[in-house]
């Protein structure tokens, strides 16, 4: 047996994946060796384009110099200490630089590891809140259908995708859950009419129950993990207006949208919207290491400072909240977005991807495309004129990302929606060629085409 082949025993034997079905990796095991660039290597040195950033978070591509160099400078100072009671060097600078390229308004920076830990410091945040203020009735929250915040339990106590979250249920606390503007899928198929409608019912939600209401969740102009849909135009700033209407907090997920992603630097910009607490993650540190942001406003920080008798405290913490080696890295990575104008680029190339994706529509089994920047999904159809799903156990998009796989592109499914969201730092050219494999195999899978993309790795 060769080193591959241990290897891939030793991970069926003795790894258990997230969000993976280990029966589907025991037929089709990958494993990673090493990358350089928007493109990865397995252990029998095949390579493959990095087409969703290693779970929507890579930026500049792999084995960045200036990331790796930050790293390496901080480890010859210190790799970690805590953040409870006192501060460090580069957790100091980071929370500066956050607060200097937020929307303006959110002037507190509090660090976690990943993007469900932030979201379960902003319900706390905003529960803890009213709290303080001596409003005890405020003690729901409002979500979307759809939506999606993580897999802890109180980030799924506000998520509302029912495949990941309906096992789940008895853990959970109860939310409001209000639709989400879905216009692919709305009976008009008109972006206002479907933006009003949920509006509306939002409004409806919050008139009846502001008063118990602490804070509305959702994540920023894009759905991700619920199906890569798209915000229309103006509903997010009218979801801020309602929120200020009725006296209840908006929480913005930015843990997938956020540092460019959509070619803003937080995706709430599109539409001028500042909310009163903001999540973000992944991008932070260009994809290196885990670290995780809740910013909150001042508003919400000066409610918890306090004399200690009066346990206002935010009692919440994480064992390396502030690590000195994540936030070396992201604060590289934030000097690259503005010596190598990342959002400019974005922008710029974000026109090929629609040109090449919406391309796709052309197919007979493509019933939509939803991008925003370099964030998109492509819903696969078994029939266009009716919208008609494929039948679940059938697993289309699942098996359109094995045949990408086969041709050189990693990415993985949101049900029948295939993820296109490779690193920022792609070409014009690695364009082209990622939305080519993906062709190729949509059209092996769904209408049985042998001939494939030629293979550009």
């Amino acid at each position: 047996m060769d080193y591959h082949e241990e290897l891939i025993e030793k991970s069926k034997k003795y790894l258990w994946l997230p969000f993976t079905q280990m029966k589907d990796y025991d037929k089709d095991p990958l494993i990673i060796e090493s990358g350089e660039g928007i493109k990865v290597r397995d252990t029998e040195g095949k390579e493959y384009y990095d087409g969703f950033s290693s779970v929507w978070l890579n930026v500049h591509g792999h084995r960045k110099k200036e990331l790796d160099d930050a790293i390496k400078k901080q480890l010859d100072k210190i790799s970690h200490s805590t953040l409870l009671g006192m501060s460090n060097v580069p957790a100091t600078e980071l929370a500066e630089k956050l607060v200097h390229i937020a929307p303006k308004g959110l002037d507190r920076v509090f660090y976690s590891d990943s993007g469900a830990e932030a979201v379960e410091i902003a319900l706390k945040m905003a529960f803890h809140y009213w709290k303080n203020k001596g409003v005890k009735e405020k003690n729901k929250f409002v979500t979307m259908t759809n939506g999606y915040h993580g897999d802890t339990v109180g980030a799924v106590s506000v998520g509302a995708v029912e495949i990941y979250h309906k096992v789940y249920q008895p853990l959970l606390f109860d939310s409001f859950k209000v639709p989400y503007p879905n216009v692919y899928h709305h009976s008009s198929r008109d972006p206002e009419i479907c933006r009003d409608e949920c509006l509306d019912m939002l409004e409806n939600i919050l008139a009846e129950h502001h008063q118990n209401i602490c804070a509305v969740t959702a994540e920023s102009m894009m759905q991700g993990a619920g199906g890569m849909n798209l915000m229309p135009e103006g509903y997010l700033s009218g979801v801020e207006r309602l929120c200020k209407k009725y006296n209840v907090f908006l929480i913005l997920d930015e843990v997938a949208t956020g540092f460019g992603r959509t070619g803003e630097m937080f995706a709430c910009e599109h539409e001028g919207v500042t909310p009163d607490i903001l999540t973000a993650a992944k991008g932070i540190t260009g994809g290196y290491l885990p670290i995780a942001v809740t910013l909150a406003s001042e508003e919400i920080y000066q409610a918890f400072y306090d004399d200690y008798v009066k346990l206002k405290t935010l009692f919440h913490g994480h064992s390396y909240t502030g690590n000195q080696l994540g936030c070396a890295v992201a604060l590289a990575n934030l000097d690259l977005f503005e010596k190598e104008y990342i959002i400019d680029s974005v922008r710029q190339k974000s026109k090929i991807i629609k040109e090449e994706l919406y391309g796709l529509l052309e197919l007979k089994h493509v019933g939509d495309v939803r991008q925003l920047g370099f964030m998109a999904g492509v819903e696969l159809v078994a029939d266009k004129e009716t919208r008609e799903n494929f039948p679940f156990e059938e697993r289309t998009a699942y098996h359109v990302t094995l045949k990408m796989r086969e041709l050189g592109l990693l990415s993985r499914p949101v049900g029948d929606t295939l993820v296109f969201m490779p690193p920022l730092s792609s070409t014009e050219a690695d364009i082209r060629a990622m939305v080519a494999i993906m062709k190729s195999a949509i059209q092996s899978v769904t209408e049985g085409n042998k001939t494939y993309a030629d293979k550009t790795n």
